[in-house]
């Protein structure tokens, strides 16, 4: 995968009560460290976008899929209320790889292998093949596996991926959140399966005659898939392709 096809854009917040006002609303801690994933969900609990939160003297950059840049302003803009923030689009480039990480790049939070990114004015690339390793990492995508509205996040792996604070308090969708965390066993969410042949990314994958998932990305035989894991055995169908489960993700 390259960078083309995951275009990234960062937005700016100023202001006095920046920390204080996306503490507020993301669903991890963004006081922690030089760089924190985290995403936005509607009060429901359901994903809306994730971004990674990087702070600077007079100023936090967010940096996100560039599909959603612009709803993410939106949003944010919507509950800014009184508060003393400014939200702006910047020309900023983000460039990520997994090779010896140039300077000013900062390690992906989310896991080891993912390497490092880095915001400048230039772009970087060392022609990682992200697919590939997305799966077998199983990482989802804003767009492909994430679902706006649809997903929730821990079905979908940020507890591993150290994109949810359960201590942090209260933000927009932590009761749902914590509920899904603490009283239920999660039953369906992300996992990856070998394909044999591929299929459209959203095919809908079966098992006899019952729906048990989504298909989504593929590289080299392998794929990510939403899986219901109790109907997930055996061999399973995605259009004219066979599916088997490797390992669930969450």
């Amino acid at each position: 995968m390259s960078e083309t096809q995951d275009p990234r854009a960062v937005l700016s917040l100023t202001g006095p009560d920046r920390v204080e006002f996306l503490q507020d609303l993301v669903s991890n801690d963004i006081t922690k460290g030089p760089i924190t994933y985290a995403a936005l969900l509607t009060p429901q609990g359901k994903y809306l976008s994730d971004f990674f939160v990087i702070p600077e003297p007079e100023r936090l950059l967010i940096d996100v899929s560039a599909d959603q840049a612009a709803g993410l302003a939106q949003r944010l803009g919507m509950y800014r209320l009184r508060r003393k923030v400014e939200i702006e689009p910047t020309d900023l480039v983000v460039s990520r790889g997994t090779g010896a990480a140039p300077e000013g790049a900062l390690p992906d939070p989310r896991h080891p292998e993912l390497g490092w990114r880095r915001i400048g004015t230039e772009a970087l690339s060392d022609g990682t093949d992200w697919n590939a390793l997305r799966i077998r990492l199983m990482v989802p995508q804003a767009g492909v596996e994430l679902i706006p509205n649809d997903s929730y996040i821990l079905e979908m792996g940020f507890e591993r991926l150290n994109g949810v604070d359960f201590k942090k308090g209260c933000y927009v969708g932590q009761e749902v959140t914590a509920r899904m965390k603490h009283k239920t066993d999660l039953k369906k969410g992300l996992a990856t399966v070998q394909i044999d042949g591929t299929a459209p990314v959203g095919t809908e994958i079966t098992a006899g005659e019952r729906t048990v998932g989504t298909l989504y990305t593929q590289a080299d035989g392998q794929a990510l898939a939403w899986l219901r894991f109790d109907r997930a055995s055996g061999e399973m169908q995605a259009g004219e392709s066979k599916v088997q489960l490797i390992r669930p993700g969450t």
